[in-house]
């Protein structure tokens, strides 16, 4: 249970940082729809971000430079992906170990599906 702890711990930490900027980023993309038509279209620091987000590149601002490459981004954004979603699992575990009655867990897990696709289902509606 210890190595649980710390395993999911260190990862938390080592990846918190780049969650929230895909977390805040991709909140930007929804709240401010309108999309830059190409890289080089970003002026602002918050827009540079959203190309980060969206393109997985720091556009520049010389246009004679070599093309970006997205490939060792990505790897980094994969192993990001694969870490938090075993730190998902490992914080249910220990919610689960830790918590008794687990009842709770249970209702904020249903919540967490149920309240999305209502959601979603509801503004369909419309």
């Amino acid at each position: 249970m210890k190595f649980i702890r710390r395993t999911h711990l260190y990862l938390g930490c080592f990846f918190t940082p780049m969650l929230l900027f895909y977390i805040l980023t991709g909140w930007y993309q929804t709240v401010v729809p309108n999309r830059l038509k190409h890289p080089s279209e970003a002026e602002t620091l918050v827009q540079k971000f959203r190309v980060v987000h969206s393109d997985q590149i720091y556009p520049s601002e010389d246009e004679f430079q070599k093309p970006s490459s997205p490939k060792l981004f990505k790897v980094l954004v994969i192993v990001m992906s694969i870490a938090a979603t075993l730190t998902i699992a490992l914080g249910l575990v220990l919610s689960f170990k830790m918590l008794r009655p687990t009842w709770p867990v249970w209702v904020c897990l249903v919540g967490g599906i149920l309240l999305p696709l209502a959601l979603l289902w509801l503004g369909q509606r419309r």
